[in-house]
């Protein structure tokens, strides 16, 4: 009888201990820097094959965990992975922290915002293109940055040219004049360069796009109506680092690509250096180029110096000497003749300089400087023809930036002069120069962990034109479900000058001076809204979607009408440019594989003609997807394009299309190699309409409105002597 019962108890006693070995636990995440409760967090058991989700007070709870050492995983989109382990039965409460960070979304702060606070916390919309898209779109095209631009959602890369090739970034539908480019903050390109702007900026040294759409006039002045673009450049980092980058196209193209960098405790280096030659390509046979004969070569050598921990200066100077001739191959190739003549040549240099200055005065506090000197020069040549001259542009500015826990303040002041110098002063001298000094202040206030408020004012006054006020308002939501709001809007203006897509589309022939006492400046209205929402729909699988409606309103638009003279005037619309539509863009992650889905609805009206017509050579349904796989040996992308039907200035409906591409990369310890289907099943404006009209001798070129290269098959490396090229 004892027996029996020292067994049962001992049997109950082992029953007791095994069920306290695999008792409920309770594991908590929160956010490092808020320590608030992360919603939808994965917590997962590797060795167990057991995971669960955090709920609203951030906690995963598990029944049946054995005694022991456990790793575990812990994860959510936009937050550093942590991978720690536990040891059971547990002695204290179960709480860990995740930090900003991850492959997701990087806490990336951003220079278009004038501020140093990180995209999460940014009422601004701004969206980013980071550096291993930028690389990939390097290898697609690595001459110039229209292919980052023309595959971005709601951006239209508009060719003015087909012999030139020149071509205009568009925004939400409205012409390439109405956004600004910037270079580091800095206002670098536009005006007289026009066009030609986009085919000379290689994307090699750049680090990160960060586009803002609408309204941008409060941030950064004048000219941004339809938004900014500013392109960063790589820094250097403390390890040295070469990149050589070598491309050939089967269409007759080379390029060559080299950038460097290095620093130390005090100086600092980078230096870029490009060279691209081009010959004619016509794939038609039909006598006329679809890529003009072009030389070009660009220079970038930066300068940095750190005095000390506190204070950084760098100095900069960008240099491109470029060449191109399109038209008629025989001419191109050999010699004029009675019917063989028509050409169109643009040769132009550009010299500028870059000087910035910022200090940290104390742990909130700074004071930045920046200074640039730009100069363009320019003749534009067709067999009748010659338009020559020389833009100088320079661009100061002093701010002072005071960051405390729950607000950022920005005030600051800066000048900019434009004067453009026609070479043959005529009777139709549209030389012009104008000053604009400006006032800006911005304010953003954490009004809640949910709420945050930003306010700006702008204030320019311009000697010609007037005094400009630009308020901007913008309301950020979020929470910790991985949802997301911003709605925001302000005004813009932009001065008349003659660089206008009309224009450069016939050559500024017969063009009068823009009549100041007659014209008004372009003035604008904008909002944005935009949804968006990150989460897990399983372990391996991140999902998230971004959607944005905006409107957008130009009042005084600009328009290139012709006199009874043959000549043609600029005046200002009677009526309104209105502008509005719709972004969505959607993303999946699972391992390897990335799947990334866009469309744009973009409705731009022109209300001062009758029936408020579609605005000509701007699609109204665009759509794209493009999947990638990558691993640290290989790398694939799959891109499909929809551009959908167009109307002419004649009101001519054109056809919708799609375009394919597709890249591979094998990546090596010295480097990559890379090749590149762009554009495979050769879509091309010529299968539908022709590109060129008789008489061969003096031709006419239609309006573009798809793309006119066709397929480009490409081959090259990139050589990474030392240096991971990572900062």
């Amino acid at each position: 009888m004892k027996n029996f019962i020292l067994s049962f108890m001992l049997t109950i006693g082992l029953f007791t201990y095994t069920k306290a070995q695999t008792d409920t636990i309770q594991i908590k995440i929160f956010t490092e820097t808020e320590q608030e409760p992360l919603v939808g967090a994965t917590v997962y058991f590797e060795t167990l094959g057991k995971g669960a989700v955090t709920d609203l007070d951030g906690v995963a709870t598990f029944v049946e965990i054995p005694a022991g050492e456990h790793p575990l995983r812990i994860s959510y989109l936009g937050f550093e992975t942590l991978n720690t382990s536990i040891s059971l039965p547990a002695r204290t409460e179960l709480v860990f922290s995740l930090s900003y960070g991850g492959t997701e979304l990087e806490e990336v702060v951003l220079q278009s915002s004038r501020s140093t606070r990180t995209i999460q916390k940014i009422p601004t919309r701004i969206e980013l293109i980071g550096a291993e898209e930028l690389g990939e779109k390097a290898m697609m095209n690595p001459t110039n940055i229209s292919m980052v631009l023309r595959e971005s959602t709601g951006i239209q890369m508009q060719q003015t040219s087909l012999s030139s090739g020149n071509s205009n970034i568009r925004i939400q539908g409205l012409d390439g004049r109405y956004t600004q480019l910037l270079r580091d903050g800095f206002p670098l390109y536009g005006g007289f360069s026009s066009g030609l702007s986009i085919m000379q900026i290689p994307p090699l040294d750049l680090q990160q796009f960060e586009i803002v759409k609408g309204s941008s006039s409060t941030l950064y002045g004048g000219g941004a109506i339809a938004g900014l673009v500013n392109m960063v450049s790589k820094t250097p980092g403390e390890e040295p680092s070469l990149d050589i980058m070598l491309t050939q196209t089967h269409a007759k193209g080379s390029t060559a690509n080299v950038f460097y960098s290095k620093r130390n405790d005090k100086f600092g280096l980078t230096l870029y250096a490009s060279g691209h030659l081009q010959k004619p390509y016509d794939p038609e046979d039909d006598g006329f180029s679809n890529l003009p004969k072009t030389k070009s070569i660009s220079f970038n050598p930066k300068f940095y110096y750190y005095p000390s921990k506190k204070t950084t200066f760098w100095f900069g100077v960008n240099g491109t000497l470029d060449s191109r001739i399109g038209g008629d191959i025989n001419k191109i190739e050999n010699s004029a003749n009675d019917e063989h003549q028509y050409t169109e040549e643009n040769v132009s240099k550009r010299m500028s300089t870059q000087a910035f200055f910022e200090t940290q005065i104390d742990t909130i506090q700074s004071v930045s400087m920046k200074n640039s000197l730009s100069f363009f020069d320019r003749e534009l040549t067709i067999p009748d023809l010659i338009f020559s001259g020389s833009q100088f542009n320079s661009f100061s500015e002093a701010t002072y930036r005071r960051q405390m826990p729950k607000t950022d303040l920005v005030v600051g002041a800066n000048l900019y002069t434009v004067s453009f110098n026609e070479d043959e002063t005529g009777p139709l001298d549209r030389s012009q120069k104008d000053i604009t000094a400006g006032l800006f202040a911005k304010y953003i206030l954490d009004l809640s962990r949910n709420w945050i408020l930003e306010t700006g004012l702008r204030t320019d006054y311009t000697d010609q034109w007037g005094v400009f006020p630009l308020p901007r308002l913008s309301i950020l939501y979020k929470n910790n479900s991985g949802f997301s709001s911003r709605i925001g809007g302000g005004l813009g203006y932009k001065l008349p000058d003659i660089f206008t897509e009309e224009a450069e589309f016939i050559n500024f022939r017969n063009i009068l001076p823009i009549n100041k006492d007659v014209l008004n400046a372009e003035r604008s209205y904008g909002f944005n809204l935009d949804f968006n929402f990150q989460t897990r729909i399983w372990e391996n699988i991140s999902f998230s979607i971004n959607q944005l409606f905006y409107v957008s309103a130009i009042t005084d638009g600009l328009l290139l009408n012709s006199t009874s003279e043959d000549f043609f005037q600029f005046e200002n619309a009677p009526g309104k440019i209105l502008s509005k539509g719709a972004e969505s863009n959607i993303k999946f992650t699972y391992k390897d594989f990335r799947w990334f889905l866009n469309y744009a609805l973009i409705d731009t009206r022109l209300h001062y003609l009758p029936g408020n017509p579609r605005k000509p050579l701007t699609a109204k349904h665009n759509a794209g997807s493009v999947l990638m796989y990558e691993n640290e040996t290989w790398r694939f992308g799959f891109e499909t394009y929809y551009t959908g039907k167009q109307f002419l200035s004649d009101g001519t409906k054109t056809t919708d299309f799609f375009t394919l591409g597709f890249l591979v990369v094998r990546n090596f310890n010295w480097g990559s190699l890379f090749v590149n289907f762009e554009n495979f099943t050769d879509r091309r404006q010529s299968r539908f309409s022709p590109l060129v009209l008789p008489p061969h001798e003096d031709p006419v070129f239609p309006e573009i409105y798809a793309p006119t290269d066709g397929f480009i098959f490409s081959i090259g490396a990139i050589l990474k002597p030392f240096g991971n090229h990572e900062h």
